[in-house]
């Protein structure tokens, strides 16, 4: 049978499981074990890639959330991209996530924030939202003390970070506020529902599989009334007012059908969309960039989006 998944992804794949395997072999299988074995398998992957002209890390806003600051250049007034890593709500670091946020800030000439949020189960629906929308209220108030200019923000994230990211704006709109200009959507989280996807790309030789997506739901979710609620499953919500929208959408991914079905309700309630299906490529794949050309074409087409959308000169 040959093979659907991108060499270069594949390779990603046969690499991080191996190592995952290593790394768990006679060690406890609680939550915390699970989360170191996952910062020590994406360490190889974050090595490399753009400098940048300083990274700073501070406590902000009414939360004290820790967020990391990438500046790709030393000039002031850099329009900001927030970024929310992935990992289930449970799993996964700034650091896991540092060299996609720094391929970022490279490749648009925006500083990135990054959102240290914290994880589920020990932090349930809506903690996180509440934690996002802080920190873009504090960029609001404080960013141009910092030379963040808060009046070109965007917001992205992956797999459950970009469900979060989401979340932000529907909360932001909910009580009035402003939208963020761009909303950056990689292999997102938006449904429990199971489409033909889960079945399709369901088992060990893709990156997520269906049980890790149910736990992973168990963990985040308080009770189950919350699965009713769009701020936990953004695909049941009005999504009128929302930013203009990138989606990055693996096409080996159990969760390519929902990110589909998002490209459509969005467009749908009058949103401006652009929705690249990746072939070949699994969820997770842009941690790839180290060696998959797939990996970095994919970053280079939302960055370009970015740049485009908001009005912002090339980074070259």
């Amino acid at each position: 049978m040959t093979d659907d998944v991108d060499p270069d992804i594949r390779t990603f794949l046969r690499e991080t499981a191996a190592d995952s395997a290593r790394f768990a072999h006679g060690v406890s299988g609680d939550l915390a074990a699970r989360r170191a074995i996952a910062e020590r398998v994406r360490e190889p992957w974050v090595v490399g890639g753009p400098r940048m002209a300083g990274i700073e890390e501070r406590r902000v806003g009414a939360c004290g959330v820790r967020v990391r600051i990438y500046r790709p250049t030393p000039a002031a007034a850099l329009p900001v991209l927030i970024y929310v890593h992935g990992g289930g709500w449970m799993l996964f670091s700034l650091d896991t996530h540092d060299r996609l946020m720094r391929e970022y800030a490279a490749r648009t000439g925006m500083a990135v924030v990054g959102i240290d949020y914290s994880l589920s189960p020990e932090v349930r629906f809506p903690h996180a939202i509440g934690e996002i929308v802080d920190v873009i209220d504090w960029l609001r108030d404080e960013g141009p003390s910092l030379g963040l200019d808060a009046n070109t923000l965007a917001i992205g994230g992956d797999s459950a970070g970009a469900n979060l990211a989401l979340a932000a704006n529907l909360a932001l709109r909910d009580r009035g506020a402003s939208v963020c200009d761009a909303l950056l959507v990689n292999y997102g989280a938006f449904d429990m529902t199971a489409r033909a996807s889960h079945d399709r790309y369901d088992g060990d030789a893709y990156m997520l599989t269906v049980p890790e997506m149910a736990d992973f739901w168990d963990n985040y979710l308080r009770a189950p009334a919350d699965e009713q609620d769009p701020l936990a499953r953004p695909l049941l919500a009005d999504l009128t007012g929302m930013p203009p929208t990138f989606l990055c959408i693996a096409e080996c991914d159990i969760l390519a059908d929902e990110n589909r079905e998002m490209a459509e309700r969005l467009q749908a309630a009058g949103v401006a969309v652009e929705a690249q299906v990746y072939s070949g490529a699994t969820h997770s794949f842009l941690e790839a960039v180290r060696i998959a050309p797939l990996a970095d074409r994919a970053l280079a087409e939302a960055a370009a989006w970015l740049r485009t959308t908001l009005n912002l000169p090339s980074s070259e």
